[in-house]
């Protein structure tokens, strides 16, 4: 099961994973989508890896380590986080509603598209 994390409660879930490592917010949404809207690393690293290349990047992301995954509205973000977990990562969360909602929610500088 993976953990569903709404924008609001990312910082908590954030804090609580703190003790396994240095959290990533994993975004996987395509270049255009992210140069449209973005958000501020606060608190944790954020990386920026489309879904379609994870497979081939995996290396990239440590197993141990504290991953919320993030896309338009969180389909994408929940298949990778299965995908991760599938791959024996330990620490996955979906950030569910996605960037969409972390604009309503966090910050509505943010634009929606």
């Amino acid at each position: 099961m993976i953990t569903q994390v709404r924008p609001l409660d990312l910082s908590r879930w954030l804090d609580a994973m703190r003790v396994h490592g240095e959290p990533i917010v994993l975004d996987v949404r395509e270049p255009y989508e992210v140069q449209t809207a973005c958000v501020k690393s606060d608190g944790f690293s954020l990386m920026t890896i489309p879904m379609g290349v994870i497979p081939p990047r995996l290396s990239e992301l440590n197993p141990s380590q504290p991953i919320a995954c993030l896309c338009h509205h969180g389909g994408r973000s929940m298949q990778v986080a299965n995908f991760l977990k599938s791959r024996g990562f330990e620490h996955v969360a979906n950030i569910a509603g996605g960037i969409h909602a972390w604009s309503s929610e966090l910050d509505t500088s943010i634009p929606r598209y």
